[in-house]
């Protein structure tokens, strides 16, 4: 593969077939008759060549989504229900070596982590080599050839020497980058990315998505984003969703949910990062924790951190209900404007 190799028409707009479709996905624990449900009832789709971000905080079930869709859930875990389907195979339900040949040339990973998902003891050139020899048929040397076109492609400095070295003789941001050289290499067309500049300084991380926007660009990969970091995910994605306890609790165009959020969870992320265009700006914490996956409240699961719950969300749980701008919203206030929330 050249670097002219790596160039691709763009895509014809009257082709509609969405690339990914979540439907009604369930994802927990179960023993016997008895379910524990970590992501619970979530549903997005992703035409191809989008930034489809999902944001939330620890335990909200977007990483445990996006290990869906690769099928790498923890042990123990498993599809409850709902579906997964990848330009409309069901990955559910596909036999175990239709979704292996699917992940590689078709669907990607990028870990948070690169230090624990490189493997310690093979060189960082064979691990990116691995994948297009694997799928693609490519020959050894081959295979290094075009490790050494990727790790120049991902900005690594001195590609000769460094495809010889060890995950622990590279920098954070080196070994990063090797992460997502291994995850493009065979050219993917769905790049899931969980929370990957988490660990790297504000400097790296900004290069690192820069390069990740181009190269997905380049390979005309569409991309699923999982982070916490609202800055991060304003930056990549054209489209958001905000989980908290397992669902979907708004979602739409990444830069109208930030502008005017209509969830008061989503409001209250927003309050609690910082704004480097308002430095003066007091942080406000959402109050309290999320709720446990083995407790949550019968009604809407952020009520008692709201202060704006109404006695109906102690007892019901909204539904997500699609407004005429195609912003989608789980809460009984889902009418007020971003500014009334935040009252």
């Amino acid at each position: 593969m050249t670097e002219t190799d790596l160039h691709v028409l763009e895509p014809d707009p009257s082709d509609r077939t969405l690339l990914l479709e979540i439907n009604d996905l369930r994802v927990g624990l179960r023993r016997g008759r008895t379910e524990t449900t970590i992501v619970d009832g979530v549903s997005f789709d992703v035409d191809p060549r989008t930034r489809f971000g999902i944001v939330g905080e620890s335990g909200s079930g977007k990483s445990m989504t996006l290990r869906a869709i690769a099928g790498l859930l923890p042990g123990g875990t498993e599809v409850l229900s709902g579906s997964i389907r990848y330009r409309g195979t069901d990955l559910v339900t596909a036999k175990p070596s239709v979704r292996r040949g699917l992940m590689g040339p078709e669907i990607a990973m990028i870990f948070q982590e690169p230090m624990t998902a490189l493997n310690p003891v093979r060189p960082v050139g064979d691990q990116i080599a691995e994948g297009p020899r694997r799928h693609l048929g490519l020959s050894k040397k081959e295979g290094r050839a075009l490790a050494l076109e990727m790790m120049g492609h991902t900005g690594i400095p001195d590609p000769v020497r460094r495809v010889r070295a060890y995950p622990h003789e590279l920098s954070g941001g080196l070994r990063q980058r090797v992460m997502i050289a291994m995850a493009l290499a065979c050219r993917p067309k769905l790049l899931l990315c969980d929370e990957p500049t988490t660990a790297l300084d504000v400097t790296v991380q900004h290069q690192v998505l820069d390069m990740l926007e181009s190269l997905c660009a380049e390979v005309g990969a569409a991309l699923v984003f999982v982070t916490h970091d609202l800055a991060v995910v304003n930056k990549t994605c054209s489209d958001l969703a905000v989980m908290y306890a397992g669902r979907i609790v708004e979602s739409g165009r990444t830069s109208e949910v930030l502008a005017n959020p209509r969830h008061p969870y989503t409001r209250g992320l927003l309050d609690s990062a910082p704004d480097f265009d308002q430095p003066g700006r007091a942080l406000v914490p959402i109050p309290g924790l999320p709720p446990s996956i083995a407790n949550r409240p019968p009604g809407c699961a952020f009520a008692p951190r709201c202060s704006r719950a109404v006695a109906e969300c102690d007892s019901a749980a909204p539904i997500l209900t699609t407004s005429t701008d195609h912003r989608t919203v789980a809460c009984f206030r889902a009418e007020a404007s971003g500014s009334e929330i935040s009252a």
